[in-house]
């Protein structure tokens, strides 16, 4: 939804927060508390790499859990994300109920990363198949976070900023670099993790709050899931709380939404580095395990608190005898034949300004700013760490451990400054770049998620098959995206499959393909000693290795599985 930012600018300052003193006594106080944080992080001398990146893997499951929800927040949850509850419905809420893909990383891949002692996730690969095959990941996560995730974060921060206190866009903007780049420069992963924990409690109290006055104006869940279900979003019968559209939908269809997500999902939760060095920091395979258990219950929220809120903004402008009502309906704009709203990603800030007293303003712009900053901070750590652990430190084994670290800092820096000039490209691409951000995450995961799962599941996976699929299958992903941009007129089986077809159902389809050719390359390829791939696959472990791994859990991390698992169930059955 960032497409509709400029929607957000051009609109009238309805939408801008009014803060009184109570409000930015509340902020300023959050400020002292990260200031004191990082005063405490800055105060332990960061000697080793594993120190500065990985918190000298002695992160708990409550710092990991806290960092791995906090880390994927961002402002496209708090202002995207309620728009499309506004415009779509439930439809996106595939990408969101994904804390069972998070309990994949703690009990299947956990003890992998751990027995390997890797750092970064391009060294795994390293290990598992050859070093060709982690110089493309390394190359191509780099790229990827500098010129999507840092940029557009970035973007969406300041834009946020400007919309919701307006804040002039370049002010709010660099502000949010520096003061993030300053405590994640100096603490590295330490500072991540622990601002992490006071930050998601925060964002939690804010938004839950906004979802409770949202539903008590509106007058209850019920008259919520009515009036949306009163809103057809195709011609086929679906409506705004159809979680399961046709497979003839053009935008949703089931099959794409349904398996394109857990696609897209594995890849993010299992194997990118900006979520799994989270992990990686625990101090052993139970603290790791508990905390992505800790990170599946918090990602089982976002739903109810930013999606679900774009719903209720939208069945609020169907009530006109609401004062609020005719407030979100003068800003959100619905359309008077369809009811479509022509600014829906006014929905979450119209909420904020609309529903919250004093102070609980205040609450809200720090749960924003805990959002923005976290997820910077985490790209920031993430990025200079694969720069570092594998590029640099490649070239030059030798490097003391101090040196290392001073390197990461470099890294940050220069990684921040290439984000932050990457926007003026995106702004002169105008739209088109927005259309197609959300896209380029299922164009590349298939290739990424199909090497990992293969790798870790099946021993007969040969290295020449990993860095082939990683090649082969980037570069499809690459040569639809460039199709979906230049828009060709021509009609053959060429443009029907990159770039006509549903772009999720694509990202099935290219996932397939991979798998099916790795299994290929390696029936005609040399497979793995059996020495590289010990305790690297399923079946390969040493008695040991299982050991450990089995004393690691215990009933209640089977129960808060089953819980999870259960939840989410349910959620699918009530909004199939």
């Amino acid at each position: 939804m960032l497409n509709n930012f400029t929607l957000l600018l051009a609109s009238e300052d309805l939408n801008r927060i009014s803060l009184a003193s109570w409000d930015w006594i509340i902020i300023g106080l959050f400020f002292v508390a990260m200031v004191w944080i990082c005063w405490s992080v800055v105060k332990k001398k960061k000697e080793t790499s594993g120190d500065y990146f990985l918190s000298g893997r002695s992160a708990t499951w409550l710092a990991i859990g806290a960092s791995i929800f906090a880390s994927n927040i961002g402002s496209e949850h708090l202002i995207g994300l309620a728009g499309a509850g506004a415009t779509s419905g439930m439809a996106q809420a595939h990408w969101e109920m994904q804390g069972w893909i998070i309990l994949i990383l703690g009990w299947a891949f956990v003890p992998f990363y751990e027995r390997s002692m890797v750092y970064t996730m391009p060294e795994f690969l390293e290990k598992r198949y050859n070093r060709q095959s982690r110089g493309i990941l390394t190359y191509l996560s780099l790229a990827s976070y500098v010129l999507t995730k840092v940029s557009v974060t970035v973007l969406a921060g300041g834009l946020a900023l400007e919309t919701l206190l307006g804040i002039n866009f370049w002010v709010a903007a660099l502000a949010l670099v520096v003061i993030t780049a300053i405590y994640t420069v100096i603490g590295g992963m330490e500072s991540v993790l622990k601002t992490s924990v006071l930050q998601t409690p925060i964002l939690l109290i804010g938004s839950l709050v906004i979802l409770y006055l949202g539903l008590q104006e509106l007058g209850g869940w019920n008259v919520m899931m009515a009036t949306c279900a009163s809103q057809p979003v195709n011609d086929l019968g679906d409506n705004m709380t159809s979680l399961m559209r046709s497979g003839q939908d053009s935008a949703f269809p089931w099959y794409g939404t349904l398996f394109g997500s857990a696609i897209i999902g594995f890849w993010y939760w299992c194997t990118d580095q900006f979520i799994v060095q989270r992990v990686l920091s625990g101090k052993n395979q139970k603290e790791s395990r508990r905390g992505a258990i800790f990170g599946a219950y918090l990602k089982l929220l976002p739903v109810f608190l930013f999606l679900i809120p774009g719903m209720i903004a939208f069945a609020l402008t169907k009530q006109p005898d609401s004062i609020i009502g005719k407030q979100l309906a003068v800003a959100l704009l619905p359309d008077a034949a369809t009811g479509v709203l022509a600014n829906p990603d006014l929905a979450f800030p119209m909420l904020v300004n609309t529903l919250l007293p004093v102070g609980l303003k205040g609450v809200l712009i720090c749960g924003i700013l805990a959002a923005l900053m976290s997820s910077l901070a985490s790209l920031y750590n993430s990025s200079s760490m694969l720069y570092t652990i594998d590029i640099y430190k490649r070239r030059h084994p030798e490097t003391p451990e101090r040196k290392l670290v001073t390197v990461g800092r470099i890294a940050t820096v220069i990684v921040v400054i290439l984000g932050v000039l990457w926007i003026f490209v995106i702004q002169a691409m105008g739209k088109s770049l927005y259309d197609y951000i959300q896209s380029i995450q299922g164009l590349l995961a298939p290739a990424i998620a199909s090497v990992f799962l293969l790798g870790v599941c099946w021993k007969k996976t040969s290295p020449k098959a990993g860095m082939w699929t990683l090649i082969v299958g980037i570069a499809l992903g690459c040569t639809r995206l460039l199709t979906m941009i230049l828009h060709p007129q021509s009609h053959n089986i060429f443009t029907y499959l990159f770039n006509e077809v549903n772009v999720y159902a694509f990202c099935v389809m290219l996932f397939v393909f991979c798998i099916l050719f790795a299994i290929t390359v390696s029936l005609f390829t040399r497979r793995p000693d059996e020495e590289q791939i010990s305790g690297l696959v399923f079946g390969t472990a040493s008695e040991e290795q299982k050991a450990a791994t089995r004393a690691s859990w215990g009933r209640w991390d089977i129960i808060n599985t089953c819980i999870i698992l259960a939840i989410t169930v349910a959620f699918y059955i009530y909004f199939w």
